[in-house]
Order: structure tokens, then C-alpha cells, then sequence
């Protein structure tokens, strides 16, 4: 493609240059509004500045990616609430032999659930888990939380379900699900045994000690805590809770369900609540943005009064504890009668729980079989939406809409860029030296997967090099042009592995982490890219060497 007019090519670059600021530093001080509205800030400038036409924007949104991605969503969704993902999490502990045990089954567990249920997914209901198996056995939790996010993005590799790039990849070369799995299933497998393998080796002294000197304070989690785990959707967040906050808003917690009294005084506690209530609404809005301000003198003076006045209504109940008991005692047996009565809720939830099982295993069997996959995607997630027989809102609202908004935007704005001519000339300079066909072009090209993937992110890098690479390829045969694919889709995902910022997986699971309520661990940037830079060359080379189209 010849390059574009002068004044075209520099407002199509500023706009690409917008996007790709807020795409990867999304809390950029002077711009802080986020991905999301940053690749539509991008969008909007690429057809203001007439770098594209309204209707080509709309042209370069990709329909079948956003529904292939939508359909996995609440699939995802449903699993979750069938506990798929709570009974992943309690394969990690069952009968463990020790760390380095542990260590190779979340490589393992991660790896084969990120293949089926998107890497992200995976991150999100796992990451809280192997944290508090961590620390219920007074294990270090770096080297565990590396291992939860590096197998993710490894084992996402294998199929065109496991990442969004994979998505873009597999509907853009129209390689069927079975021939992807194929082609990558060995790499994958071997890259999660080597990462492993990585891992024991640089933390093997770490995992045989009892305890790491920097969790030496870290409280000890109960072993009734990781098994009555409750996995729920998060989403990240800027914004944290300091200790003081988060005490703070325990107490208010509980001061919102005070127990009944016989001396009338729940109407006092109810107006002492919203004294509370009052005093912190006041502070809130005085604070710096602060999403969650830390408790005034005042408010502290009010939570003493309401605790008095506690302590004086437990004074006035041992006159009426034997009632009390009583009345509870009847509510108990009522409760207890009612649970062995009513056995049919219990058989309904187990017929809905296989029916959800069912559904994903008919969605996997007709994705191998080679069905249209965006379509059979929506189908599973519209079947589980009619069979839970009740109204799809709650779940609905879980899927990740602001991702679906951010591909429209990172579309428009990647044709906006691609129109600029500049992507197309910087390939016709490197081409020569990136030939499939040789170890040494497949090193360059791999080389430049890489480094572009953690610059640009990898979704971008697969639209702007997927068309240019493949083309380049299918010169030599239509085998080549599938393995090119398939390099591209093996090297994007893997060089998400080489630094925290590679990955949204990798980013899920620092945030997660940092943000678990009192075992909160802070993954650094530098302790994961210590790990990560030769991870990511080890894994990335002997993979390619494995890849079959």
C-alpha cells in the first residue's frame, strides 16, 4: 500500500498514537479515562480527522469475533455458577504432596481451564484461591500466582477460544477449531511442562524452606476458609481499601444488622446508624477523590457510643435469654425439618448443574466438528440463559461489555491506521528477512511478534501483521500460510509472559491478589520479569520448533 497524503498520515498517527497511550497505560495522568475510552477516543478521531469514512468504520467492526466472544462470556458465566470453577480450585488441594506438588498442579489445572474458558476467566476464579492455599500451608505466594498466569497464557494458546487474539486469528484464517488445536495442542503441552519446570528450578530452595522471611507476619488462613471458598466475578479497580478502610467498613457492616432487643432500643441504634452514615457522607465529600474516605474523629466517637449502648441491652437479656433460646431452638428444628422435607431443590440443582456441563461439552464437541463458532458459541449461551428458567439479567450483567466496546474501537482504529500506509511499508522493509521458510526468518519473525505484543498489546499486533505475514506466507504454499498463523497466534500469546504488563491475565492476577480481603500479596513488576524474560524465550523457541500445520 502506497503511503497515504501526508496530512492523513499524521492525523491517522496521532489518533493511533491516542489509542495506544490509553491502551497500554490506561491511568495515564493526563488522560486518565481507560482502555475502553481510549480505543473509542481513537476510533472517533481516526473518522474525524477523515483518515476513514463513517461507513468504513463500521465496515471494520468485526461481528462473528464480538459474538464468538460474547457467547464464551456467559458461557463462562454459568459455569461459574454451576461451581466448575470451585471444583478446579479444590483439585489443587486435594491430597497434596507438598509446594513443588502444588506448584505443578495450578500449572497443570491453569493450563487445561484457560484452554476451554478463556485465560482471563481462569485468572479471575482462580487467582484468590491459590492464594489462600498459599497461605493456609505458610508458602511464599510469588511463585505460586507466576505459575497461575503464565500456564494461563500458555494454555490459552491451544484453541481458538482460550484469548481474544486467538479469536481474531482463527476467524481471520478460517482454520477450523480441530486443525488450531492440532497444530499448537503439542507446544502448548510442553511449553506448560517446561514453564514448570522453569519455576522449580528458580524457586525450588524458596519451596522447600517452611516459610519465606517476608511472610513470616502473614496470618495463617484456616483450612475451613479455602474449602467454603466462594469464587465470584471481579473487575478491576484502581481503587483499593487500605486496612483502616477496610475496618472501617466491616464495622458499618455489622452495625447494620443489629440484634433485637426487648427494651425498644433498635430505634436509637437505627439513629446512631445514620449519625454514622451522615458523618461519613460529609467526609466523603470533602475528600480528595477517595473512593472510600477513612473514618473522622467523630465517627469513631459515634461507633464507641453505639457499642455502650450495646453493651447496655446485653445487660437486659439474660431476663429474657431462656425465651431467646427457646425461640431459637424452634427456628433451628423448623429450618432442619424443612431441609430434609424439601430433598427435590437439591436434585433440581444437580439436574441443573449436569445440564450446564452438557451444554459446554456439546458447545466443545460442535466447535471440533467445525461448526461456525461465533454461532454455536451464542447458541450454548442463549440454551443455558432458557434453561435456568429464570430472568437472565443478574447474569447478563456479569459479562465483560466494556471488552466488547474496547474491539470496536481498537477495530476502527486499527483500519484507520492500516489506511495510513505505514504498517504496510514497515512489513515491505521487513519481509525480506522474516520468510517462514528458514529457522532464521522464522527467528525474526518471532523476534518481532514478541516485542510488538508487550509495545502494542497482542490483539493489535495480530491485526495489524496477521493480513501482511499471512500473505507473505501463502507466496510459498498454503501450508505455510496455516503454520504463519499459527506462529502468530503461539508467539502473541506466549510473549504475554514476559512482563506484568504483557498480559491482561498477568494484571488480573496482581489486582486480584493485592485487593484479597486481609491475605492481600502485591506481585511486583520486577519479581515477575525476572521470571518472565527467560520463560518467555525458552517457552517461545522450543514451541516453535513443535508447532505442525
Amino acid at each position: 500500500m502506497v503511503m497515504a497524503v501526508s496530512v492523513k498520515l499524521v492525523l491517522g498517527s496521532i489518533a493511533f498514537g491516542i489509542f495506544w497511550v490509553l491502551a497500554v497505560f490506561p491511568a495515564v495522568p493526563i488522560l486518565p479515562i481507560g482502555r475502553t475510552a481510549g480505543s473509542l477516543l481513537g476510533a472517533m478521531l481516526m473518522v474525524v480527522f477523515r483518515v476513514i469514512t463513517p461507513d468504513q468504520a463500521y465496515d471494520a467492526i468485526d461481528l462473528p469475533i464480538l459474538g464468538l466472544l460474547f457467547g464464551t462470556m456467559v458461557v463462562s458465566i454459568y459455569l461459574e455458577r454451576a461451581d466448575m470453577f470451585k471444583y478446579l480450585g479444590q483439585m489443587l488441594s486435594w491430597k497434596s504432596r507438598g509446594a513443588k506438588d502444588l506448584l505443578c498442579r495450578i500449572c497443570l489445572v491453569s493450563a487445561i481451564s484457560s484452554s476451554l474458558f478463556t485465560n482471563d476467566t481462569t485468572c479471575v476464579v482462580l487467582t484468590e484461591f491459590v492464594l489462600k492455599i498459599a497461605r493456609q500451608h505458610n508458602l511464599p505466594p510469588h511463585p505460586f500466582l507466576l505459575a497461575l498466569a503464565s500456564s494461563a497464557n500458555i494454555g490459552s494458546s491451544a484453541t481458538p477460544i482460550g484469548n481474544p487474539q486467538n479469536l481474531v486469528i482463527a476467524l481471520e484464517s478460517k482454520i477450523s477449531f480441530g486443525e488450531f488445536l492440532l497444530g499448537i495442542f503439542s507446544a502448548m503441552l510442553v511449553g506448560v511442562f517446561v514453564n514448570a519446570l522453569i519455576l522449580l528450578c528458580m524457586y525450588w530452595r524458596l519451596l522447600s524452606d517452611q516459610k519465606d522471611e517476608e511472610d513470616a507476619a502473614q496470618e495463617v488462613v484456616a483450612e475451613e476458609d479455602v474449602n467454603s471458598h466462594q469464587f465470584s466475578p471481579a473487575t478491576m479497580s484502581h481503587v483499593s481499601l487500605t486496612s483502616l478502610e477496610w475496618s472501617t467498613k466491616t464495622e458499618i457492616v455489622n452495625i447494620d444488622s443489629p440484634a433485637p432487643n426487648v427494651n425498644g432500643s433498635v430505634g436509637h441504634v437505627e439513629t446512631l446508624r445514620n449519625r454514622i452514615r451522615s458523618e461519613n457522607e460529609l467526609h466523603g465529600a470533602s475528600s480528595e477523590g477517595s473512593e472510600f474516605p477513612v473514618d473522622s474523629k467523630g465517627t469513631k466517637d459515634l461507633t464507641s457510643e453505639l457499642h455502650t449502648q450495646r453493651r447496655d441491652e446485653n445487660q437486659n437479656l439474660p431476663s429474657n435469654r431462656t425465651a431467646s433460646m427457646d425461640g431459637l431452638g424452634d427456628s433451628f428444628f423448623m429450618q432442619s425439618s424443612e431441609e430434609k422435607e424439601n430433598p427435590t431443590a437439591k436434585w433440581k440443582k444437580i439436574l441443573w448443574k449436569t445440564c450446564v456441563y452438557l451444554v459446554t461439552i456439546g458447545m466443545l464437541i460442535s466447535l471440533l466438528m467445525g461448526l461456525n463458532m461465533s454461532w454455536t458459541a451464542i447458541t450454548a449461551a442463549l440454551t443455558l440463559v432458557v434453561l435456568d428458567f429464570k430472568d437472565a439479567r443478574p447474569s447478563l450483567e456479569k459479562v465483560s461489555y466494556s471488552l466488547l466496546i474496547f474491539f470496536c474501537g481498537m477495530f476502527i482504529t486499527i483500519d484507520g491506521f492500516n489506511k495510513t500506509g505505514i504498517p504496510s511499508t514497515i512489513w515491505d522493509l521487513m519481509e525480506p528477512y522474516a520468510k517462514i521458510d528458514h529457522a532464521s526468518g522464522i527467528a525474526v519473525l518471532a523476534i518481532v511478534i514478541l516485542l510488538l505484543s508487550n509495545v502494542a498489546s497482542n490483539v493489535p499486533t495480530v491485526l495489524l501483521l496477521g493480513a501482511r505475514v499471512a500473505a507473505s506466507a501463502a507466496e510459498i504454499s498454503v501450508r505455510e500460510e496455516k503454520k504463519a498463523w499459527l506462529i502468530l497466534a503461539w508467539v502473541s500469546t506466549v510473549a504475554g509472559n514476559l512482563s506484568l504488563l504483557g498480559s491482561a491475565a498477568n494484571l488480573i492476577v496482581c489486582e486480584q491478589a493485592r485487593r484479597t480481603q486481609h491475605i492481600g500479596y502485591t506481585l511486583s513488576f520486577w519479581r515477575h520479569i525476572i521470571f518472565g524474560l527467560p520463560s518467555t524465550f525458552i517457552v517461545t523457541a522450543i514451541g516453535l520448533t513443535l508447532i505442525r500445520p
